[in-house]
């Protein structure tokens, strides 16, 4: 006997989500040159917590220059970049502004508005898909 319908092992009902996402993976327009002459391009973040956004405005240079902020958020929120052992603000820091831009854009997407995607149906055949709302995929410029 096959149980069919929302009780039925292996069903999919209607709320059902995807697991939360909280790594993203970006790949840099230009590359962060380290100190041997390595591009690192390719990266992830992760999404940010109320801490990440809150100790950086304790640290004396946001409070000296308020737009060193989002050079010692994403200090926080990187979590690979390339074959860097390490990321930190030094390395954000010395990025291109182009890289940078396009981080504090990749940061807002991935934290404030949350993907970018919608279910939607046609109404003519009732298909139901997903679009991209942002115009392009998440980490491109």
């Amino acid at each position: 006997m096959r149980r069919e319908g929302p009780g039925a092992p292996g069903a999919v009902t209607a709320g059902a989500r995807e697991p939360l996402r909280t790594e993203f993976e970006f790949e840099l327009p230009r590359g962060y040159v380290d100190e041997s002459g390595t591009v690192h391009r390719s990266g992830a973040m992760r999404l940010a917590t109320a801490r990440d956004e809150l100790v950086p405005l304790r640290d004396v240079r946001v409070r000296e220059n308020p737009a060193y902020l989002s050079v010692v958020l994403l200090g926080r929120v990187i979590t690979r970049l390339g074959t860097l052992a390490d990321v930190h603000d030094g390395t954000v820091e010395n990025m291109f502004a182009s890289d940078l831009a396009f981080l504090q854009d990749f940061y807002r997407q991935i934290n404030a508005e949350g993907h970018t995607r919608a279910a939607v149906a046609c109404p003519h055949c009732e298909e139901s898909f997903e679009v991209e709302l942002a115009g392009s995929r998440l980490g491109e410029s």
